[in-house]
């Protein structure tokens, strides 16, 4: 009895104690060596200052958007706006924004001076103190190990996951499909220089790659750890999307501009076999797909046709026209404007956005013929086929009309039947989509670039908004609710690694 008395009393005063402490050497964590998985010296700036009550701990999170500091683990479970810290990115870990007391601190790896962003933390409490800052950013950039020197989802390099690309900050966001966490953000294109990434794709056998609308390369990355893998040398230009074969040897990249071109690349040895250029030979080409690995479709994003290209003989491909709809060639008399073009499941059709006529075509793909047209909101672009159901999703970037006072929408197509089954509002100027079969899920990067759109929670750059992504649940067709994660400036496409 007199032992529990004693501990009790102990607790009691220690409790009483704590809450006089002044001398920042003396802390919670030095008295009850409870460090909560960090580093020593990460435990004592984070549990003794973040981590209190009414605060960032277990009992006080859902009062401060839901976010712990209580323990390393319990950090990494993130917040309602998703990840606070983002192991080996000091310069998109949104927990540092909120303690910068006005410090002047350039970041790793950037080199972007720190932001400021209010309410300021330690909330109406002393500041963290400059050194403290830099200690909190050199272990970030060094991956926010914990105490055993283990970083956050280093443990599996086969897991799936979710990448999107950020064309406003040349960087590729990564997100654990399985926790839906920003997991890393990994800087992609030509350094010293604006890239902007414009469309991202996995490959089946397991490599990213990336293309760029303002720069040369077309750039591939090992997904089992997003290291840089290698590149192509395509040459200057608007490169707006690719495709790549099912034997994931051959990628088709497409040169957007008025007299376009079309860049196949070797992706084993990472170099240009051939291209396909001349004046008056492609107009304005923009979305592909392949229909197998010796038929290739290629959209005139200003025009009423498509091309059809056999690539049998890659050296001397045999090119067609299919019309769309009656009109003329030029694009002064255009009226369907085709963006994106997707082929089923089954490969026994095909669908293309239309972006004047505000539909989307279906054609048989036997022989190129119209089987449907399904009207849409404005500006339909891309488009994606789920293989384990029977819609097709058709973001429509900046549809007013849907919902009035919002900008833009999802239109969601019975494709066995080409009818319109829902239309529903995910987030503000929706751009890429990927369709997650196995989880059932569809992400959506919502691009949010306009001024008019929602204020973000937080932005990784001066002078630019972040844009956010939502997820539809595939078996309701509802979005799942509470999940709005931000990421970095632009989200313009994205892709999925099963």
């Amino acid at each position: 009895m007199i032992g529990k008395i004693g501990r009790y009393l102990f607790f009691a005063i220690l409790t009483v104690f704590i809450g006089c402490i002044k001398d920042p050497e003396v802390s919670l964590t030095t008295i009850t060596g409870d460090f909560g998985g960090y580093p020593e010296e990460i435990a004592k700036i984070l549990i003794d200052n973040c981590a209190t009550s009414g605060c960032h701990n277990t009992a006080s999170k859902e009062a401060a958007s839901g976010l712990s500091f209580q323990t390393w683990d319990a950090m990494f479970e993130g917040s309602r706006n998703n990840s606070a810290v983002i192991p080996y990115r000091p310069d998109e870990s949104f927990m540092l924004f909120f303690i910068n007391n006005g410090y002047d601190i350039n970041v790793p790896p950037s080199g972007d001076s720190l932001i400021q962003i209010a309410p300021l933390m330690p909330y109406d409490n002393d500041p963290l103190t400059e050194q403290q800052v830099n200690t909190l950013i050199e272990w970030i950039n060094n991956g926010a190990p914990n105490a055993a020197g283990e970083v956050k989802f280093a443990d599996d390099p086969n897991r799936s996951k979710i990448y999107v690309a950020n064309q406003g900050k040349d960087n590729i966001a990564v997100i654990d499909a399985e926790s839906r966490l920003i997991m890393r953000y990994f800087d992609v294109g030509a350094k010293n220089f604006f890239n902007s990434p414009h469309h991202i794709k996995v490959s089946n056998d397991d490599y990213l790659y990336a293309c760029y609308y303002s720069g040369r390369s077309f750039q591939k990355f090992d997904t089992r750890d997003d290291s840089f893998a290698s590149e192509a040398d395509v040459g200057l230009g608007s490169w707006n999307t690719f495709v790549i074969s099912e034997d994931a040897k051959t990628a088709y990249l497409i040169h957007w501009f008025i007299e376009g071109a079309i860049v196949v690349v070797d992706l084993e040895t990472m170099t240009e076999i051939t291209r396909y250029t001349g004046r008056g030979l492609f107009e304005w080409p923009h979305g592909c797909a392949l229909k197998n690995d010796s038929t290739l479709y290629v959209t005139a994003q200003y025009g009423n046709f498509i091309y059809k290209l056999d690539v049998s003989d890659v050296m001397a491909p045999k090119i067609e026209e299919i019309t769309m709809t009656t009109g003329a060639k030029p694009s002064v008399m255009s009226v369907n404007d085709p963006h994106e073009i997707r082929f089923s499941p089954d490969k026994s059709e095909y669908a293309i956005t239309c972006q004047k006529s505000n539909d989307v075509r279906f054609f048989q793909s036997s022989n190129d013929s119209l089987i449907a047209v399904v009207s849409t909101g404005n500006l339909p672009l891309e488009l994606e086929y789920s293989t384990s159901s029977n819609y097709l999703f058709v973001t429509c970037m900046e549809d007013e009309a849907s919902f009035p006072g919002k900008v833009g929408s999802v239109h969601i197509i019975d494709y066995v039947n080409h009818t319109l089954e829902k239309v529903i509002y995910t987030g503000y100027q929706p751009h890429g989509l990927v369709i997650d079969d196995k989880k059932h899920e569809v992400w959506i990067a919502n691009r949010n670039v306009s001024t008019d759109g929602p204020a973000p929670h937080h932005s990784t750059s001066d002078n630019a908004r972040n844009g956010y992504l939502t997820i539809i649940d595939l078996n309701t067709l509802e979005l799942i609710p509470h999940y709005r994660t931000e990421v970095s400036v632009d989200p313009y496409t994205i892709t999925i690694r099963n």
